[in-house]
């Protein structure tokens, strides 16, 4: 059997098809039902991807356009979550019990890529982020990293503010995440609990208007003053003006790949 007939006979489905390796289980971007338990509501997040570069009709001549990929969102985790993890989330919730904080605070657990994830409700964040600091068994002295990420117009609670947290004492690393409205992006500042975020959520403000209250000066960091709307929201207009180079008039990115 020669090389071809090999392939042929294999079966294996091109990408994009079926059984395809893109095929990835696509989770329901439905609002989360209310009635449920709020520590079985799951965070809700990704969207299906279609195309490339904004080109959806036969003018695309990279391939990209028929490019398929469904949301992909990581599940909540289960008991147990195995290494470390498992310790963590005890510690954390016993915490937080001592404290009067209902485990619901924590919304979900999720465990991908080998990293730790705990989505909080908002108006819990600074106590958690302060519990998870002084503890002496949890001891995450460091927040490292505060980002953001807009899923997309079709998805609720698609602003999330990200928060990277290191325990230099035990070396581990979790993240915490919040979920908001677009119409109602306020959460509170870490800054008072971590001095480290100050810059960072001024950059989560003015890349994606995500509010955080109470911070000691919420300006922008990146854009002028006065700049209208927030560059990073899935939204946001590219603009752009020509360039000239070599010669050439380069468009501005919004019309790169227009063809009429």
């Amino acid at each position: 059997m020669t090389e071809e007939e090999k392939l042929v006979g294999s079966g294996k489905p091109d990408p994009g098809d079926e059984h395809s390796s893109a095929e990835h289980p696509e989770p329901g971007l439905e609002p989360a039902d209310s009635t449920r338990p709020a520590e079985r509501i799951p965070v809700v997040a990704g969207r299906p991807r279609r195309g490339m570069f904004g080109v959806d009709d036969a003018g695309d001549t990279s391939g990209y356009g028929g490019l398929r990929l469904p949301a992909y969102v990581p599940p909540a985790a289960e008991r147990p979550y195995g290494d470390w993890f498992d310790e963590v989330a005890d510690d954390l919730l016993e915490a937080l019990s001592g404290k009067g904080i209902a485990a619901s605070a924590i919304q979900q657990v999720t465990i991908d890529r080998g990293e730790i994830t705990f989505y909080v409700q908002r108006e819990h964040l600074v106590e958690i982020c302060r519990t998870l600091r002084d503890d002496p068994s949890l001891r995450f002295e460091l927040c490292s990293s505060v980002s953001a990420v807009d899923y997309g117009e079709e998805v609720p609670q698609r602003l999330h503010a990200v928060y990277h947290l290191t325990s230099m004492t035990y070396r581990r690393r979790i993240r915490l995440e919040v979920a908001v409205d677009v119409d109602d992006p306020h959460i509170p500042s870490v800054v008072e609990v971590y001095a480290t975020a100050d810059w960072q959520e001024r950059e989560n403000w003015d890349m994606f208007g995500i509010v955080h209250d109470g911070h000691p000066a919420l300006t922008r960091i990146l854009m002028p003053d006065d700049w209208d709307g927030h560059p990073q929201r899935k939204d946001y207009p590219l603009g752009g003006v020509p360039v000239e180079y070599k010669g050439a008039e380069i468009p501005p990115p919004d019309q790169r790949r227009a063809y009429t």
